[in-house]
């Protein structure tokens, strides 16, 4: 595989590990999307010290407002996140 494919394939399986874990396994209850932040994103999280703030970008996830996370909000996530590392390493260099 490419490094875009495994990138992609490691997307999909991150998901379904915290997924799988409770209820509907096409979805991210709130517990394990913290759980996925958490273990899968330290270096970021020991950057939020607002409970407050990790809840509200946790209900800014929820799009459909079903109280869970599904893959497309998931990677809506992950996405917007990539976009603003990318923009500030490319700042960095300069």
């Amino acid at each position: 595989m490419t490094d875009l494919e495994t990138s992609m394939a490691t997307l999909i399986a991150v998901f379904q590990k915290y997924s799988e874990r409770e209820g509907d396994k096409h979805k991210l209850k709130k517990s394990e999307l913290k759980d996925l932040l958490h273990d899968e994103l330290p270096d970021l999280m020991e950057h939020v010290k607002d409970q407050a703030a990790l809840d509200a970008l946790m209900d800014s996830l929820d799009a459909d407002g079903d109280a869970e996370c599904d893959f497309q909000e998931f990677m809506t996530f992950v996405s917007v996140v990539t976009v603003c590392c990318h923009e500030f390493f490319e700042h960095e260099d300069e």
